[in-house]
């Protein structure tokens, strides 16, 4: 079959009258039958006549997938959450690649409670398979679970030993070490019968689960009993164990009700990948964290992300709680929600839990709850930069996306030192741009550099003149960098630009202009899919997930971050010298001024009344800050303080790496 023009979509497209408008899941397949996607529709025939619209319409990844495919099948089902069960089924089956796929980044150790053993066994385990078991958590470190395992065998005597421990001691009537001190209960040689140890252990299972108040209060009252009996012996026993309990809970923060059980999910994702953390809240405490990494093929919004989050997390394994907070609702929220009681339901009833209950999804939007999935998504956050940080840095991903590069771009070789550009403005003011340099995959903090743009027309010309001034200062090929003590004058092998073929057709000229050859240039798109070269009518696609994409969409954050520090600097330099001017307002009080405000646009937005609360500040100051702030024009502003900035040489270029002291405002 010849290859659709761009205009055309692909020839097996079925007819919009064959496809019916009820609910139902669908399969994408390649041509040796594989399922490459499963999707599921409230109408099949609106959301399967999306993915044949003309091609250039389609969105890069789904342009991928479906010029992949063969073929299109479909199922019709009765309701929503037919379809969204099986949706369900189909994933697990075929596991789609162009689906999202999740990685656990660890086996994280559960505690575990043999319930359905006949002399029940408290164990720290990875397997969440173990028949008749109960499991909390699950923990991030094995050390924090045992010493939490360590405290409770003290209110809590149940069994820890092996199988085999368990029965040498029925053998030889003698109970382990942990029976002899007071950790065993000891059901091996009598000394409790297995009914009561039955209960001891359903006892610890309770509290794991979020019993906290009642066993605490049980505690106490057999101690003062004790104590008033003069069983004094009894009451210190008891005392010990109420402190062991509350040791145990001291490790697990109070973070909502006692009565509060939920799990709470931060997500945090970029083009090519998403970070998953969950909170695992029992009795108003987190009682277990896990993450997920997750690599994105098709670009989802985070709604139907959020919906294969969950189905991830309450797989066979698991079951949800009475409330699940994520950080937006998909489109069949009702349906999922439904799916998640359900799954609740199964999953007490086999266990023996009475009272299945419902579970309620929704977003948490003010109190201790929305501080809480706030914290969640810090933390998602977190971990996905230190995913992409540890990928970019290893050894072999950086030779891997090195390698990569020079084979998509076709160089001679791999492009061992990358310079990036970004230009950065507000609102057509304060143009700032940045340089950012990697080296054998790595960044050269030191050798970033930061331009200002005095004056321009639009992104593409300030482009052409950033990339003119760095040019100035390559040093011949003949000429060596140390003579001239500059590292600056090294020669990079690739030079990348923020943007499309406006961009790189901008930074070409530059190049030309410059009489510079023999350095690689590409663009790299708005969604970072796509690496432009000059001159080329369609862009050089890195396979998804790949090394060399991971590297490139590093660059481009450094080069936009650094560019945006050094805008926000400037800005904030600008006002320092308009408040300057103010009479009785010296640099210590203009730098209280912006701590207590936290930026500038505060600051501007602020009142007589406002100014006027800051320490030091009177009527008389705060009206003389306002009048000044709202009376200037930014705008000419900026322009008076070009001369102040370009210190570095006459060019504009500040010579400074990151993290160096900002020259000093020269005084007007």
């Amino acid at each position: 079959m010849a290859a659709p023009r761009t205009g055309e979509t692909v020839a097996w497209r079925p007819k919009a009258g064959e496809i019916p408008t009820s609910p139902g899941v669908y399969r994408f397949r390649d041509p040796r039958g594989r399922v490459l996607y499963v999707g599921k529709a409230k109408n099949l025939r609106a959301r399967l006549t999306n993915y044949f619209q003309p091609l250039r319409s389609l969105h890069e990844r789904t342009r991928r997938m479906v010029l992949t495919a063969a073929g299109v099948e479909w199922t019709v089902v009765g309701t929503e959450l037919e379809a969204l069960q099986l949706e369900y089924s189909w994933i697990k089956e075929f596991s789609p690649p162009f689906n999202v796929q999740f990685r656990d980044d660890k086996s994280y150790p559960y505690l575990a409670i043999t319930l359905g053993d006949e002399v029940p066994r408290v164990l720290i385990t990875r397997n969440r398979r173990l028949k008749g078991a109960k499991y909390f958590g699950p923990y991030t470190k094995v050390w924090a679970i045992r010493e939490t395992l360590d405290l409770m065998l003290k209110v809590f005597p149940v069994r820890s030993c092996s199988d085999t421990t368990y029965r040498r001691a029925e053998l030889t009537g003698r109970p382990c070490l942990l029976g002899d001190i007071g950790k065993c209960a000891a059901p091996c040689v009598g000394r409790i019968p297995r009914a009561a140890h039955q209960d001891l252990a359903q006892d610890l299972a309770a509290f794991m689960g979020g019993g906290d108040r009642r066993f605490r209060a049980d505690l106490t009252k057999r101690m003062q009993e004790a104590s008033a009996a003069l069983n004094f012996e009894e009451a210190a026993r008891v005392r010990d164990a109420l402190g062991a309990m509350d040791a145990a809970l001291a490790k697990t923060a109070v973070v909502l009700g006692e009565d509060v059980d939920t799990d709470v999910f931060g997500i945090a994702d970029d083009e090519l990948a998403a970070s998953v953390v969950q909170f695992i809240v029992r009795g108003g405490r987190i009682r277990g964290t896990r993450s997920w990494v997750v690599d994105k093929e098709l670009d989802v919004a985070l709604g139907e992300l959020v919906e294969t989050v969950l189905r991830n997390a309450y797989d066979e394994d698991a079951y949800p709680p009475r409330e699940v907070l994520v950080p937006e609702l998909p489109d069949d929220a009702d349906e999922l929600g439904v799916w998640l009681s359900q799954r609740r339901a199964e999953g007490r009833e086999a266990e023996g839990l009475r009272g299945s209950g419902r579970t309620r999804l929704h977003v948490a939007e003010r109190g201790e709850k929305a501080a809480l999935a706030e914290t969640a998504s810090r933390n998602a956050a977190q971990a996905l930069m230190l995913y992409k940080t540890r990928r970019s840095a290893d050894f072999t991903a950086r030779s891997q996306a090195l390698a990569e590069l020079q084979e998509a771009l076709g160089l001679d070789e791999a492009p061992l030192r990358i310079e990036c550009f970004d230009v950065s403005h507000l609102g057509g003011t304060n143009v700032v741009a940045s340089m950012v340099v990697f080296e054998d995959g790595l960044p050269r903090k030191g050798q970033y550099r930061r331009f200002n743009v005095a004056s321009t027309t639009d992104d593409t010309d300030s482009m052409r003149q950033v990339l003119s001034r760095r040019l100035a200062h390559l040093a011949d090929e003949d000429a060596a960098p140390a003579v001239q003590g500059e590292r600056f004058a090294y020669r990079p092998n690739l030079l990348l630009v923020d943007g499309g073929q406006p961009q790189v057709a901008a930074a070409k000229r530059a190049l030309d202009e410059a009489g510079v050859t023999g350095i690689a240039l590409a663009g790299i798109a708005k969604r970072l899919e796509e690496l432009w070269r000059p001159d080329d009518d369609f862009p050089v696609i890195l396979p998804r997930n790949s090394d060399a994409l991971f590297l490139v969409q590093r660059l481009r954050d450094e080069a936009h971050r650094f560019a945006i520090t050094h805008q926000r600097t400037r800005r904030k330099r600008d006002i320092a010298s308009q408040l300057g001017e103010i009479p009785g307002l010296g640099e210590a009080r203009v730098r209280q001024l912006l701590r207590h405000f936290g930026s500038v646009a505060r600051l501007r937005a602020a009142s007589e009344d406002d100014v006027a609360q800051v320490p030091g500040f009177g009527r008389v100051l705060a009206t003389s800050v306002v009048q000044r702030l709202r009376g200037a024009d930014p705008e000419a502003d900026v322009m008076e303080a070009e001369p102040d900035v370009a210190e570095g040489g006459p060019d504009g270029l500040v010579h400074e790496a990151e993290g160096a002291p900002e020259p000093a405002a020269t005084a007007r």
